[in-house]
C-alpha cells in the first residue's frame, strides 16, 4: 500500500489520535525497573516553522488514506562540549511513533526521512533525539541512519540514551 508523509499542524485530530496511542503504548511498556512513565507532550506551537514541524505518514487507497505514523522536530539550543558549538543549529526529533498496523513496512523510515529533510531545510546543523533502551527497534534503526550516542541534553525522565546526527 502506498505511504505519503505530509507535514500537519500538531494538533491536528489525527495528530492527537496517533500520540494518545504513543503514550497508551509507552505507559503500558515502560520498563518498570525505571520507575514510572511520565506522560508529556511537546507543545503543539513547538513543531511551527520556521522552528520546527510535525509529520504524518498515512497508507494511501482507493478508500483514502490512514494515519499510521507521525514524527515532530523542534529547535533547541545546542550544547557545546556534547559535540555542538555555540552556533550550531540543533532540531530535536520528538514523538515518532508507528501504529502497529504500520510496523515493519517502512513507515518509521519514511517519518525519520521527512524530519530529517525539514531539519535541513530549516537550517539544522545536527539532529538530536533521545529514546529508551528497552527500544530496541528504535534504537537500531537511530544507529542506522547515523546517529551516534552522545551525552544526555535533556532532563527526561522516560530517556535512557541520548543521540546526534550532524547533517551539515
Amino acid at each position: 500500500m502506498p505511504l505519503q508523509v505530509r507535514s500537519v499542524p500538531a494538533d491536528a485530530p489525527e495528530v492527537d489520535a496517533l500520540l494518545d496511542a504513543y503514550l497508551d503504548e509507552r505507559e503500558a511498556t515502560f520498563p518498570s525497573a525505571q520507575g514510572s512513565y511520565s506522560r508529556k507532550r511537546t507543545p503543539a506551537v513547538e513543531f511551527t516553522a520556521p522552528d520546527g514541524v510535525f509529520v504524518v505518514a498515512y497508507e494511501v487507497d482507493d478508500d483514502g488514506s490512514r494515519p499510521v505514523g507521525c514524527g515532530g522536530l523542534r529547535r533547541i539550543p545546542a550544547h557545546p562540549g556534547d559535540g555542538g558549538e555555540r552556533d550550531d543549529a540543533w532540531f530535536e526529533v520528538k514523538h515518532v511513533y508507528v501504529a502497529p498496523a504500520g510496523r515493519g513496512r517502512g513507515v518509521g523510515t519514511a517519518v525519520m526521512d521527512a524530519l530529517e529533510h525539514a531539519a535541513r531545510d530549516l537550517g539544522a546543523t545536527s539532529v538530536v533525539l533521545d529514546t529508551n533502551d528497552s527500544l530496541v527497534a528504535a534504537g537500531a534503526m537511530y544507529r542506522s541512519r547515523g546517529y551516534r550516542r552522545v551525552a544526555a541534553f535533556n532532563d527526561n525522565p522516560n530517556a535512557t540514551a541520548w543521540y546526534r546526527l550532524p547533517v551539515r
